[in-house]
């Protein structure tokens, strides 16, 4: 991820350069923790979601609990930002 947080790969999310340049960064921290152990509560870094199922389920939920981002701001012109929020929440929604 460079000199960059994932996180400033997602606020610069406009396009789909973008947004092919944050899945890759998410892809790299993804893999980047699976190398850690398990916490106590279940967490890998910041990774709430450990399956792809609960991944899912975390992103579907998210989408449902803020009307798909626009409770949280996100701006509805830009779908590209909506979908990384969405790919964003599976990261870390419970």
């Amino acid at each position: 991820m460079a000199d960059r947080r994932l996180s400033e790969y997602l606020e610069a999310v406009e396009d789909s350069s973008s947004f092919m340049r944050f899945v890759e960064c998410l892809s790299a921290d993804r893999k980047s923790v699976e190398q850690l152990t398990l916490t106590c509560d279940g967490f890998q870094g910041e990774w709430a979601n450990q399956s792809i199922a609960d991944f899912l389920d975390a992103a579907r939920t998210w989408a449902e609990d803020s009307a798909f981002g626009e409770r949280q701001a996100a701006v509805r012109e830009n779908p590209w930002k909506q979908f990384a929020l969405f790919l964003w929440a599976g990261r870390t929604y419970e």
